[in-house]
C-alpha cells in the first residue's frame, strides 16, 4: 500500500494520482494537476469562458463546469486525454466536425498531443449555452 503524504489516503499502486480533497475552484482543480497537462486546461477554460464569459465558472461532478442557471459544458483532465463534456445533444449536433477525435455520447476527448481544436470548441461552448441556459 502506498500512502499520500500530503492527504494521507492508501493506495494499492504506488505515486496514484488522485485528489487531495475536493478542489473547490476551477484554479484548484488545474493547480491539482500535473504540471505537462495542465497549460491544456488553462487553454480550454479561457477557450470556453471567451466564447460564454457570463457563464459562471463553479465545480461540478468533480469538474471544472460552465454555469448558467444549469451546467451549460465541463471538462477535465485524464491519463492521455482532455475531455470535454458538452452532453449527447451537442456530441450529435457537431458529430460531422468532430470526426477523427475519440467521441462517445456526451464526451470528446482531445488527446494530450493533439493541437485542441479551438474554433471548434468555441462553437460547441456557444451551442451549449444557447440551448441549455436557463
Amino acid at each position: 500500500m502506498w500512502k499520500c503524504p500530503k492527504c494521507g489516503r492508501e493506495f494499492t499502486r504506488q505515486d496514484q494520482q488522485h485528489y487531495c480533497g475536493k478542489p473547490k475552484t476551477i484554479d484548484e482543480y488545474i493547480d491539482a494537476q500535473d504540471a505537462a497537462v495542465q497549460p491544456g486546461l488553462r487553454r480550454i477554460r479561457e477557450i470556453i469562458r471567451a466564447a460564454i464569459p457570463d457563464a459562471e465558472e463553479r465545480m461540478s461532478w468533480s469538474m471544472p463546469t460552465f454555469w448558467k442557471g444549469r451546467n451549460l459544458i465541463h471538462f477535465a483532465a485524464s491519463k492521455k486525454h482532455l475531455g470535454l463534456y458538452p452532453g449527447g445533444e451537442a456530441t450529435a449536433v457537431f458529430a460531422k466536425e468532430l470526426q477523427g477525435w475519440d467521441v462517445s455520447k456526451g464526451t470528446v476527448r482531445f488527446p494530450w498531443n493533439r493541437e485542441l481544436p479551438e474554433e471548434l470548441i468555441r462553437r460547441i461552448a456557444r451551442w451549449c449555452c444557447e440551448k441549455y441556459q436557463k
